[in-house]
């Protein structure tokens, strides 16, 4: 089969997991993805124009076209990043073609052009095209920027849907993206399957990190992970560690793991509302280093921007944060509001941008007793391995792409 994703190891995406899974269930996997500079923009070390363009990790076969890196991660440099993958990708297609997959497999983030390879492939093969949607088009785009020409909307939108209605099969994040992409597209509700993103069986470790302990003790530890930008209304965030600050006296200490192209603002913001004691930005950490800062945390926390599109998701962390085993709250509308506050109860939600609502919860949080917080957090554990263990949601995935793509329920 051949897997389509801009994004690859050694960048932290789940797509590596879940091709490591398609390799464990006896597949022959090739990946076309880019060269890998997310988050930060420079081209990891050891990789370049003549370098490492091709390699070979737990079984699956990498083959990297060239892109523009994302470098300071400004709009302009954003925007070349997601043009140049897309169309050097179309150089690899003849190899690709002549590799005679049966399946093409795209991992859909942002751009949506990044998919045109592996619709190029899959057309010239005959194989089947099952795209998994994660940033739905073109209103994941609109989150981050808003443009005010009705006709650039227009026609962004027509170059997204076009794209989806290339593919044979569909896997949605959430029953309303499913009706969405069904509008979009015309395809049968039996053809897009419903499939969160399965988090890493990593998170379901429990471990002791002495150091953190150390560093991080005598204070509420509050722990906020993964991607640093717009999306993620870390504005919210900031307002909400001020509210804390003044409403308690007990040092709240912010971790933040993880990094983006919003870090050089929320360096700045937190510089100017007086929050560098308050606040520690840890960088980007890979997935096997997660559970060591999940075990300092007393309440992971996650947010984003108001948005009809991110209503209709569970972002990744939040998936992850409810196998930790640890009290969860956001600052989200819509599906992960629902699945945290309503479905589990493992922690406490208020609406998108509310820094208020999210204050008072974290505040709230930090009234519990250590059993009440424990017992929150086992409820996330417990529904994480009996709904949502990794095994469970790629069976599905796995079932439904090697099959004539009919979903289930």
């Amino acid at each position: 089969m051949l897997v389509v994703c801009q994004h690859f190891w050694p960048e932290a995406f789940r797509i590596n997991d879940i091709c490591d899974y398609f390799v464990e269930r006896g597949q022959r996997v090739s990946v076309l993805c880019g060269l890998p500079n997310y988050p930060g923009g420079k081209l990891y070390e050891g990789y370049g124009v003549r370098r490492k363009r091709h390699q070979l990790r737990n079984g699956v076969d990498i083959v990297r076209a060239l892109e523009i890196p994302r470098g300071s991660n400004t709009n302009p440099m954003i925007f070349l990043n997601y043009m140049s993958f897309p169309i050097a990708s179309l150089l690899k297609v003849p190899a690709m073609v002549a590799k005679r997959p049966k399946r093409v497999f795209v991992y859909q983030l942002s751009p949506v052009m990044m998919a045109i390879a592996g619709i190029l492939v899959a057309r010239l093969t005959g194989a089947k095209l099952t795209m998994y949607v994660l940033d739905l088009w073109p209103e994941n785009l609109f989150s981050v920027i808003r443009p005010r020409s009705a006709v650039l909307r227009r026609w962004l939108g027509a170059v997204s849907n076009w794209h989806y209605r290339q593919a044979d099969t569909l896997i949605a994040l959430s029953d309303s993206m499913k009706e969405r992409l069904m509008e979009v597209t015309g395809l049968p509700a039996e053809r897009i399957l419903v499939a969160p993103q399965a988090c890493e069986s990593v998170y379901e470790t429990r471990v002791v990190a002495e150091d953190l302990r150390t560093r991080f003790a005598g204070s509420f530890n509050v722990v906020i992970a993964g991607n640093i930008s717009p999306a993620q209304s870390f504005e919210t965030v900031l307002d909400a560690a001020a509210l804390v600050r003044v409403r308690t006296s007990r040092p709240v200490r912010w971790i933040v793991v993880g990094d983006g192209m919003s870090r050089r603002w929320l360096e700045g913001r937190i510089a100017d509302l007086g929050l560098q004691e308050d606040f520690v930005l840890e960088g980007h950490h890979p997935v096997e280093e997660m559970p060591r800062y999940f075990d300092v945390a007393d309440v992971l926390v996650g947010s984003l921007v108001r948005s009809d599109l991110l209503e209709a998701t569970v972002p990744a962390k939040v998936l992850s944060y409810i196998a930790a085993g640890k009290p969860v709250v956001l600052a989200m509308d819509g599906e992960a509001a629902r699945l945290v506050g309503s479905v589990i109860g493992c922690g406490l939600v208020g609406p998108a941008e509310d820094a208020l609502a999210l204050a008072e919860n974290i505040l709230a949080i930090e009234g519990m007793s250590q059993e009440d917080r424990r017992q929150m957090g086992l409820r996330g554990e417990v529904y994480h391995m009996e709904n949502l263990r990794r095994e469970l949601i790629l069976d599905d995935v796995y079932k439904f792409v090697f099959s004539d793509g009919v979903a289930n329920g």
